[in-house]
C-alpha cells in the first residue's frame, strides 16, 4: 500500500540526515523498498550497549599499553628518565585530549558517515603503532639527539596514533547512551568506568605480561593488532574497503614477526645489549654502558678477572687498599658482577652480597661474561631460590633501597653502583638511604655516578655524605662528548690511606656545597 506524500517527505529527511542518500528513491524503486532498506542499515549500523563497552574498554587498554611501550622503546635511544617519561606521558596525553575532541565532532555527522570514520581510525591505529619502533630508529639514525631530539621524536612518533586510537570513543559513548532511552545516566557512568578500568588493564598487561614476555616490538604490533579486531564489531557505514583491511593486517604482521627488536634482551625493567669489542665484553643497558669485562687478562693480573672499565680499576684500587683479607662486601647494583668477582678472586676468605633489581641482568651475564659467570657457578646462589646454599657471593634480586631496609646483616663495606639508564634511581641517593647504610656498614662506602662535573647529582650526594662522614675522597675522569664523567666517593669514619696512583685518565676533583637530597626533595634524573 503506498505510503503518504507527507510520509515520504519526513522518511527522505531521515534518510539524509543518516547519510543514507544511496538509499534515496530511485526510477521504478517504491519508497516502501527504500524504507525497508534503511531499517535494514540502520539496524546493521547498531550496536549493542554491552559491545559498545567492551569496545570503549578495549581501546583504553591499547592506549595504556601504548604509552607504556613508548617509554619502554625509547630508553636504547635516549634513556629512562623522568625527563622521557614525563615527555612521553604529556605527548600521549595531549593525543588522547585531540583524539577525543575530534571523535565529539565525528559523532555529530551522520551515523554511516561516523561510523566509516571509525573504521578509518582505527586501522589508522593499527598501521601507526606497529611502525612506531621502526619509525623511532629511524630519527634517532637521522640525527635526533638530546632533549629536544628526544621530544620531537616523542611527538612525531607517538602523538599520531595517540590521536587515532581516541577518536572512536566519543561516537561509542554516544551509542552507548542511546541504546538505553532514559538510563542515560548510569550508561555515562559505564562508560567512564569502562575507560578507567581499560586503563588499568592496560598498564597491567604492559608492564607484567607483554613486554616482559614479548618485547616491545612485537608489543607494539600487538596494539595494532587488536586495533584491527576491533573493525569487525563496529558494523555500518556501508562496506569498507577490504583491500586496505588486508593490507593494514598485513603490515601489522610482518612488524612484529620480522620488525627488529629494539633490544638484544627485554624485561621490564631493562632493555640490554651485548657487544664484544676485542678482548673486552660490554653489557649496555638502555644504551648507557652498565658493565665491562676483559676477556683476555693482562700482566699484573690474576689471571681470573680483568676488570676494563676505569672507575672500576679505581674502586678496585680503593678497595684493596682498605679491606681485610675476609671483607664482607654489600654491592648495591650488580650489573656485570666484574667487583665482586674481582674481590673474592683475589681474597678466598672475602664474602659478597650483590642486590641486583632485575634477573635477566644476572641471566645475561651468565650467558655473556665468562668470568663473573664462572665465579656464580663456582660460588654463588641466589638468596631466594637457593636459600640455605653455601657460597661466598649471595645474589638477592630486589630493590637496593627496598634491602636495605629489610637486611639485619653487617657488612666491612658497601659499593653503591645502581643506575637506570644513565643516573642513579632517585630513591637511592637520598639521606635517609645513606643513613641506613651507615647503620649497617662499619667501615667505608664507595659511589659511583655519572653526572657533569660538580654537577647537581654530584652536590647533592657529596652533601648527604658530608653530614654522615667526617672523611670523604672525591675522583673524577675524563668528560665524555655528552659532558659527563664518572664521579667517584670513598666515605668513612675512619682515616682512608692515600692510593700510590690513579687509572689514567682520573684525578682528585672538587664539588661545591649543596643541599643534601631526601627522600620528600630528592634527585629527579638527569638533565
Amino acid at each position: 500500500m503506498p505510503i503518504r506524500a507527507r510520509t515520504q517527505g519526513l522518511l527522505l529527511l531521515v534518510l539524509e540526515e543518516h547519510g543514507f542518500e544511496g538509499y534515496l528513491p530511485r526510477r521504478g524503486v517504491t519508497l516502501g523498498r527504500t524504507a525497508y532498506l534503511f531499517l535494514k542499515t540502520t539496524w546493521e549500523a547498531s550496536i549493542r550497549f554491552s559491545i559498545t563497552i567492551a569496545l570503549i574498554l578495549v581501546l583504553s587498554a591499547v592506549g595504556l599499553t601504548y604509552e607504556i611501550a613508548a617509554g619502554r622503546v625509547l630508553a636504547p635511544f635516549f634513556g629512562t628518565s623522568l625527563l622521557t617519561w614525563t615527555t612521553v606521558i604529556a605527548t600521549v596525553l595531549g593525543g588522547f585530549s585531540l583524539g577525543s575532541a575530534l571523535g565529539g565532532i565525528v559523532a555529530e555527522r551522520p551515523r554511516a558517515v561516523a561510523l566509516r570514520n571509525v573504521r578509518s581510525a582505527l586501522i589508522a591505529t593499527a598501521v601507526l603503532m606497529a611502525v612506531s619502533p621502526t619509525l623511532l630508529g629511524l630519527l634517532h639514525a637521522f640525527g635526533a639527539r638530546g632533549i629536544d631530539g628526544m621530544m620531537l621524536s616523542v611527538f612525531i612518533v607517538f602523538f599520531p596514533a595517540s590521536v587515532c586510537v581516541t577518536l572512536p570513543s566519543p561516537l561509542l559513548a554516544k551509542i552507548a547512551i542511546e541504546a538505553r532511552p532514559g538510563r542515560e545516566g548510569s550508561s555515562l557512568g559505564f562508560v567512564l568506568a569502562a575507560g578507567s578500568v581499560g586503563a588499568i588493564v592496560g598498564a597491567i598487561l604492559a608492564g607484567f605480561v607483554t613486554l616482559p614476555l614479548i618485547g616491545s616490538t612485537a608489543t607494539f604490533a600487538a596494539c595494532g593488532a587488536v586495533a584491527l579486531l576491533c573493525l569487525p564489531v563496529v558494523r555500518g557505514g556501508g562496506p569498507g574497503n577490504p583491500s586496505v583491511t588486508i593490507a593494514a593486517a598485513g603490515f601489522v604482521g610482518f612488524a612484529g614477526l620480522a620488525g627488529s627488536p629494539a633490544c638484544q634482551y627485554e624485561s621490564g625493567l631493562s632493555c640490554l645489549h651485548v657487544v664484544e669489542q676485542g678482548p673486552e665484553v660490554l653489557l649496555v643497558s638502555d644504551g648507557t654502558v652498565q658493565a665491562a669485562e676483559r676477556v683476555t687478562p693482562v700482566e699484573g693480573e690474576d689471571g681470573t678477572v680483568g676488570l676494563a672499565l676505569s672507575y672500576t680499576k679505581w674502586l678496585w684500587a680503593r678497595m684493596d687498599r682498605d679491606l681485610g683479607p675476609d671483607a664482607s662486601v654489600l654491592f648495591i647494583g650488580g650489573g656485570g658482577y666484574t667487583l665482586p668477582t674481582k674481590l673474592l678472586a683475589s681474597r678466598p676468605k672475602a664474602q659478597a652480597v650483590a642486590v641486583e633489581i632485575d634477573p635477566l641482568v644476572t641471566k645475561v651475564v651468565r650467558m655473556h661474561l665468562p668470568n663473573a659467570a664462572k665465579m656464580i657457578a663456582r660460588t654463588g646462589h641466589d638468596a631466594i631460590d637457593d636459600a640455605g646454599a653455601e657460597g661466598r657471593l649471595e645474589i638477592v634480586h630486589a630493590d637496593g633501597r627496598v634491602y636495605l631496609e629489610e637486611t639485619d646483616q653487617r657488612f666491612d663495606a658497601a659499593v653503591m653502583d645502581a643506575f637506570s639508564s644513565g643516573s642513579v634511581p632517585a630513591h637511592l641517593v637520598t639521606l635517609e638511604t645513606f643513613a641506613r647504610l651507615e647503620e649497617i656498614v662499619d667501615g667505608p662506602v664507595y659511589v659511583n655516578l655519572i653526572d657533569a662535573p660538580d654537577g647537581p647529582l654530584a652536590r647533592g650526594v657529596h652533601a648527604i655524605l658530608r653530614k654522615l662522614f667526617p672523611r670523604i675522597e672525591t675522583v673524577q675522569g675524563d668528560i665524555k662528548e655528552n659532558g659527563r664523567t664518572n664521579i667517584l666517593f670513598a666515605a668513612s669514619d675512619l682515616g682512608l690511606e692515600p692510593l700510590d696512583g690513579l687509572p689514567d685518565d682520573y684525578g682528585p676533583t672538587q664539588i661545591s656545597g649543596a643541599r643534601a637530597f631526601t627522600d620528600d626533595r630528592g634527585w629527579v634524573g638527569h638533565r
